[in-house]
């Protein structure tokens, strides 16, 4: 009588499985590693003086005594001071993008909702359309706009470029909603109907809670495009300093020899702070929105 057979100690199975194991931790090493690492040196740089950037330049680590902080104040303070005036750029920004987001999704919410639940001719068609209006490049409609915010008075205006940034936006927003709204189940919306809501209501009530996540990935979308935008902002604004917004501000110490280093990475680390903090204060929502929709029943 023969016995059981021996396991053998490393079966293919348990190698696969050992070796993914430590591989996984390496990926996710080698991927923090190269995404924040550009940070940590900006900001290295931000906080370092001139002289001991000059000296050694590929320092790594630096002691809380050797920082000098006084490049934020610079690059904050107003130009009639003698700094680079970010703050005012900062809230340019800020207005342009919170407008931007607001007016796209005003638009967005009932187009989308109308493609992805009304049938009309050309309703299958007309995504693609919606799809194929982002697709041209912005360098094509760059002059077409500027002429015509010229002649109309809104050239140097934050009003002309929010408008712009906005026709820019809404067909892309309008699309990726619809994509959202197709995996509500109708079912709760014609129980609702059944209850007595109308068709505003069951959408108010019943469609833009459910959709919640995906709204909030597309205001994340929406602001992150508008805050870095540069080549409408620069068409558009370029005359007056006071209406900047952050990325002009930014591609004028990039653009200057009399600006230091330290000076640009301060600048940086300033615009860059925003969509981190957005990016973190909707971080549960968003990953609902990847998730939501994923099963169905």
């Amino acid at each position: 009588m023969y016995g059981a057979r021996p396991r053998r100690p490393y079966s293919r199975d348990t190698v696969e499985t050992r070796l993914f194991r430590v591989l996984r931790w390496v990926v996710i090493a080698a991927l923090l590693l190269v995404t924040l690492f550009p940070f940590y040196y900006m900001v290295l740089l931000s906080v370092r003086s001139l002289d001991e950037l000059l000296r050694d330049p590929g320092a790594l680590l630096v002691s809380p005594g050797e920082w000098d902080l006084s490049t934020y104040s610079e690059v904050l303070r107003p130009a009639s001071d003698g700094g680079q005036g970010f703050l005012r750029f900062m809230a340019n920004s800020a207005m342009v993008a919170l407008g931007t987001v607001f007016l796209t999704l005003l638009i967005a919410l009932p187009g989308a909702y109308a493609v992805s639940r009304l049938r009309f001719f050309g309703h299958r068609q007309i995504s693609g359309l919606f799809l194929a209006v982002y697709l041209f490049p912005s360098i094509l409609l760059a002059v077409p706009l500027f002429v015509f915010f010229s002649r109309v008075g809104l050239r140097g205006e934050l009003v002309g470029l929010l408008l712009v940034y906005v026709s820019q936006i809404v067909a892309v927003a309008i699309y990726m909603l619809r994509n959202y709204f197709d995996t509500i189940p109708v079912s709760l919306e014609e129980a609702a109907a059944i209850d007595g809501c109308s068709r505003l209501g069951v959408m108010w009530r019943i469609s833009l809670p459910l959709a919640m996540p995906a709204i909030m990935a597309n205001a994340l979308f929406v602001f992150m495009i508008a805050w870095n935008e540069f080549l409408f902002a620069l068409l558009f604004l370029v005359e007056d300093r006071e209406s900047w917004t952050v990325s002009l501000g930014l591609s004028q110490l990039s653009g200057s020899i009399e600006v230091p280093t330290t000076v640009l990475m301060a600048g940086s680390v300033i615009i860059t702070l925003p969509i981190i903090i957005v990016f973190l204060a909707t971080e549960r929502l968003l990953v609902g929105g990847l998730t939501a929709g994923a099963e169905k029943g």
